[in-house]
């Protein structure tokens, strides 16, 4: 286990995007900040891969320039039914606003190479064993602090030590709430500057352009066991784009769903990422919102009150939440998604509407 300082500003538990963020935020504000992980870096996670232009601009906040970064810039969305479409640009006032597909694992270089040089104490390798009131276990010896922020994913330890699993509205979400998702690379030169969700009766695809040369593909459905080669005749117009197109790399899958906590902070302990609550994957919000909720989380610690992440953290939330029900209402409805296609094709004034109130912005 590499070496750690006795004791510390702030600990961060869970070296993810979520993790790093925070550690950034907090180092921003002057804090002495370390942070550890089990997990060895390069860290990867199943995901869609895609920074809508909300999110670099929370990014920029803590230093994090990602446009000017080995992404593969996209300026809007498609949604496609397998019989129509309906696309629009981000809303953009001096520019055109614009989004990144970029690699999860070249993100967690960045963000871990932006920490390191703040001067935030990397612990990778290092796994924690449990928390106390002001002081983090961790391989064996015992690092006193006077922060513990717990940014180690969904399934949360530090939740659990913190008793903040007992004030969720529900443990966890039902079995009918949860969605897989199914995430593979593949080479190939991207098709289009935008972002595409294709939709089928039962299950989305998500492409996203992440280089010149590859593009990332992700299947969520309600199916455990529904795989993007057995999925793919659901899709016809993405299965021609992907024709000829040799995968890069594994499969890999992970869980979505929205959670919601009843408290994100007990004491000095609070929560980020993942592990304070979550959206849908279909909202593309999720980098978004851990970028948000370090930043208000730092202001709130070096305000000594953490009243103030709470209130941030809930009203964070509302916009992605909301934009996720509104899509998840189509999810398994085909008669209510050909509608709402029928609907934005006429009216494509529509759908731009709704991009850019899901990206926090008003449409030019």
């Amino acid at each position: 286990m590499p070496s750690i300082a006795a004791s510390t500003d702030v600990f961060v538990i869970g070296g993810g995007p979520a993790g790093l963020a925070a550690a950034i935020a907090a180092r921003q504000r002057g804090f002495d900040v370390t942070l550890a992980d089990a997990a060895i870096p390069p860290i990867d996670k199943a995901c869609g891969e895609g920074i809508m232009p909300d999110g670099l601009a929370a990014a920029r906040v803590l230093g994090i320039d990602l446009e000017l970064s080995e992404g593969q810039p996209f300026c809007g969305i498609r949604f496609c039914d397998g019989v129509r479409s309906v696309e629009a640009v981000f809303p953009g006032v001096a520019e055109r606003a614009i989004g990144i597909g970029m690699r999860r694992t070249t993100l967690h270089r960045i963000m871990a190479d932006r920490a390191a040089a703040l001067g935030v104490r990397l612990a990778w390798g290092a796994r924690v064993e449990g928390i106390g009131e002001d002081c983090v276990h961790v391989g064996g010896e015992t690092v006193r602090t006077r922060w513990i922020i717990g940014a180690d994913g969904v399934n949360s330890r530090v939740r659990r030590w913190a008793s903040l699993d007992a004030s969720k509205a529900s443990h966890r979400p039902p079995s009918s709430a949860l969605r897989f998702g199914f995430r593979r690379h593949y080479a190939t030169a991207p098709w289009s500057e935008l972002m595409e969700i294709h939709w089928a009766a039962r299950a989305q695809l998500y492409i996203t352009p992440v280089s010149a040369g590859e593009v990332c593909v992700v299947l969520v459905s309600r199916d455990p066991h529904l795989r993007l080669d057995e999925a793919m005749h659901l899709f016809p117009v993405a299965a021609r784009s992907l024709q000829g197109a040799s995968p890069a790399g594994v499969e890999r899958g992970a869980i979505s769903a929205s959670r919601r906590l009843k408290a994100v902070t007990r004491g000095r302990v609070a929560l980020v990422g993942d592990a304070s609550g979550s959206v849908d994957a279909i909202t593309g919000e999720g980098l978004c919102l851990l970028f948000q909720q370090s930043a208000a989380l730092a202001e709130a610690m070096e305000r000594d009150d953490l009243r103030g992440y709470r209130a941030a953290h809930a009203q964070l939330m509302r916009r992605p939440a909301f934009m996720a029900n509104l899509m998840l209402m189509l999810d398994g409805r085909r008669w209510l998604q050909r509608c709402a296609m029928r609907g934005m094709v006429f009216q494509p004034r529509i759908f731009e509407l709704l991009l850019a109130a899901h990206v926090g912005a008003n449409a030019a």
